[in-house]
């Protein structure tokens, strides 16, 4: 016969323990809870002829406590340790980060951290007759913390770069409201993330590309749309009409319509629009 004690002071994994254990997909097992000096401790005896298949169905819910019910904590635990600086908004904000991210490809990553806390537990019991789960969780799971720290890493990046940008157009935003219209009007025609400017006789406007003379380009990447934007930016026009040519619209788009708001006009079926439609957008020589 094969027994373990699983050792908690935690209510709520005690109970989530004894409803798994009582739905337990395995004949000739018997468990039982009790409380003494320092832990409560959920008993399992297994008097079957299986152990390897007993010790990897405890794994296994043990694994899944683990991910149902401590792991929202232990990132919070790991954000607060390595990204103390920022308030408790931000770090909530790279919290829900963490667990978009983890969605994005979820079956992946949860098999992978899954099968990390499978094998450190079946590891461990196959030696052991007993386990503390607070220490076990905070000792011996090296390579799911590794894990979990890639997660909260790759939020906070995340997250910082979201706060520049937005930082960035808020900055541009100050600017533009704080000048006067250079311009009355501004056409973009923008087709496959590529555009080009034309003036209010649609007659080609030359793009400034000179770095040196670039003002209020982002630091992160210098596109042709980079330059567009600083065009717009010095001319400053009323009203902008951009020309979706393939009517779609991607981070550029979105990035003009929260820099001038009201003053950005879309356009999917126009002349102009019709005209792009049949002929592709010129390659053109910037200054």
């Amino acid at each position: 016969m094969k027994s373990l004690c699983i050792k908690t002071n935690n209510s709520c994994l005690i109970n989530y323990l004894l409803n798994e254990f009582k739905n337990i997909d395995l004949k000739n097992i018997c468990f039982t809870e009790n409380e003494f000096k320092f832990y409560k401790n959920v008993i399992i005896h297994y008097s079957g002829n299986n152990e390897a298949l007993f010790l990897s169905k405890v794994s296994s819910i043990l694994s899944f406590l683990v991910i149902d019910e401590l792991e929202e904590d232990l990132l919070k635990r790991l954000i607060l340790q390595n990204y103390f600086y920022f308030d408790s908004k931000e770090r909530n904000q790279i919290l829900a980060l963490c667990f978009d991210n983890m969605a994005d490809d979820f079956s992946k990553l949860f098999d992978k951290k899954f099968h990390l806390l499978y094998d450190c537990f079946y590891h461990f019991l196959l030696e052991n007759k007993s386990i503390v789960l607070n220490g076990f969780v905070n000792f011996r799971l090296k390579d799911y913390f590794s894990f979990l720290d890639d997660v909260v890493n790759e939020a906070v990046n995340h997250y910082v770069i979201e706060k520049e940008y937005l930082e960035f157009i808020s900055l541009l935003k100050l600017y533009i409201n704080s000048q006067d219209y250079g311009c009355d009007m501004v056409h973009i025609v923008f087709s496959n993330h590529e555009s080009i400017l034309l003036d209010k006789n649609k007659n080609l406007i030359v793009v400034q590309d000179d770095i040196f003379k670039a003002k209020y380009l982002s630091d992160i990447t210098f596109s042709s749309n980079d330059y567009i934007l600083n065009s717009l930016l010095t001319l400053l026009p009323k009203n902008i009409y951009v020309h979706l040519v393939d009517n779609y619209i991607d981070e550029f788009i979105n990035t003009l319509q929260l820099v001038f708001e009201k003053r950005i006009h879309l356009c999917t079926d126009c002349n102009i629009c019709n005209l792009y439609k049949k002929t592709k957008i010129p390659h053109t020589e910037h200054s």
